[in-house]
């Protein structure tokens, strides 16, 4: 299973897509305190979500308290700033893909914590804005999918 790690998600319909992302793939969410909404926010229902959706859903209070919880043998940090492109990293089961906050992305601390080949950007054009959260972990989310062969896909 792959899990995708939110540290300090801010805007509630990104999360909710995400939530259902992770549910059409079979990969688990880790939400990492503070949040910038409630977990009961209408906008994250707005989502589409279901309430099995949550089953997969673990919030922690903190990094740390993610990584005392999680031990992770693999964490890929998704950053404007990395160096290499998502399509280069060799993906394994149970690696956790880490995505910053919406609005100031992975603290450089965190960043520079990890192998500068576990920080992973996606390519875009010059001068623009990042892509929205969402859109970015179904990308990379997809592209280690497909490394797994699609596992535990019909």
């Amino acid at each position: 299973m792959l899990n995708i790690v939110l540290f300090e998600p801010e805007i509630p319909p990104n999360t909710g897509n995400i939530i259902r992302l992770c549910s059409n793939t079979g990969a688990k969410l880790h939400l990492i305190e503070p949040l910038g909404f409630k977990v009961d926010d209408a906008k994250l229902k707005r989502a589409g979500l279901d309430y099995h959706d949550w089953d997969k859903v673990k919030i922690h209070a903190n990094f740390q308290d993610f990584l005392n919880h999680c031990q992770p043998k693999n964490i890929y940090a998704c950053s404007t700033k990395g160096t290499n492109n998502y399509t280069d990293a060799q993906f394994q089961q149970d690696d956790y893909l880490l995505f910053g906050p919406e609005t100031r992305g992975l603290p450089l601390a965190l960043l520079q914590s990890l192998p500068q080949t576990h920080v992973i950007r996606i390519p875009m054009t010059p001068n623009n804005r990042s892509l929205n959260l969402s859109n970015a972990c179904a990308i990379i989310l997809y592209e280690a999918w497909r490394q797994l062969d699609f596992h535990g896909a019909l």
